[in-house]
């Protein structure tokens, strides 16, 4: 059995691409800022990339009631999903599932803080790029979703799967974790900062820098009991060349938004000291960002 309801709670880039993806198939809302949701409610979600066309969408700024049997796939930002799961609490049933895509460490765990026993917490990382053109129109590269496997974790990927979202679960959660965030480590400031593309920082003349980020994180890394695969660094030198979207950091930068900094790089820098690990490039990469949001 299927959900009934599906809301995208911080429907901005990400979740508008899961909700138009979604809605084809399932009873979907978007919950996001007023002038998103003006802008989809008078002339649909026009979407360019991956996928094209204008689609109708329901959309909303609020969750009013939660029906059973419903999934509440969380796409804010790391920095708000606290606020937002605490707003939601009162309306949770026991049968309700939320699905957590936010970027950074332990974040099913911070919900769980939140939401208690009220209802299921999965967590989820989101491979797919997007971009925010304005209200109403967004641009989508499909791309994986990786879900925790468990009963529950199962049955989202099989709805992702037939809504058009690839999906696979994963034993090792944590460990994905890890190296989602090593690659957000080192596209997401470095695009903010040079204010480019993803596929831009693979150049040549950035490779000390990208190593630098990777060699630290991965330092870190073990130390946390996080065993990265051989060749990681590789890997991650492939991805980048691949993705053509702006990142979530640069287009936060770009609009005078606070950034995932501190989820990412940040955490880096703060679990570095924990263990005695010097974390210089990091470092740098966090007071460069942080100069950046404090200009705007």
């Amino acid at each position: 059995m299927s959900f009934t309801k599906i809301f995208i709670l911080g429907a901005g880039a990400i979740g508008s691409c899961y909700g138009v993806l979604l809605s084809r198939k399932n009873d979907v809302t978007l919950i996001g800022n007023r002038a998103h949701v003006d802008a989809v409610k008078s002339h649909g979600l026009m979407v360019k990339g991956d996928l094209q066309g204008k689609f109708p969408v329901k959309a909303g700024t609020r969750i009013s009631e939660i029906p059973p049997n419903s999934l509440i796939i969380l796409t804010t930002k790391a920095q708000d999903a606290v606020e937002a799961v605490t707003k939601l609490k009162p309306l949770l049933r026991s049968g309700s599932v939320l699905l957590a895509l936010q970027n950074g460490l332990k974040i099913r765990e911070l919900i769980r803080t939140v939401v208690g026993d009220k209802c299921e917490v999965v967590r989820g990382l989101v491979f797919m790029g997007a971009e925010f053109l304005e209200p109403g129109r967004i641009t989508l590269w499909n791309g994986p979703t990786i879900i925790e496997r468990s009963k529950t974790g199962e049955k989202i990927r099989v709805l992702f799967e037939k809504s058009g979202l690839k999906a696979k679960v994963t034993a090792d959660i944590e460990k994905e974790e890890w190296r989602k965030l090593v690659v957000n480590s080192v596209v997401n400031p470095l695009t903010a900062i040079l204010k480019v593309r993803n596929n831009d920082i693979g150049v040549t003349s950035l490779r000390k820098a990208r190593h630098g980020i990777i060699e630290e994180c991965s330092r870190v890394a073990e130390a946390e009991g996080a065993h990265l695969d051989r060749g990681f660094e590789a890997e991650v030198e492939r991805k980048i060349r691949g993705y053509t979207n702006f990142s979530s950091m640069y287009q936060d930068i770009a609009k005078g938004k606070r950034t995932e900094i501190d989820f990412l790089n940040g955490t880096i820098v703060d679990l570095g000291r924990k263990h005695g690990i010097r974390t210089p490039v990091n470092e740098t990469l966090v007071g460069l960002i942080k100069f950046m949001e404090a200009k705007k």
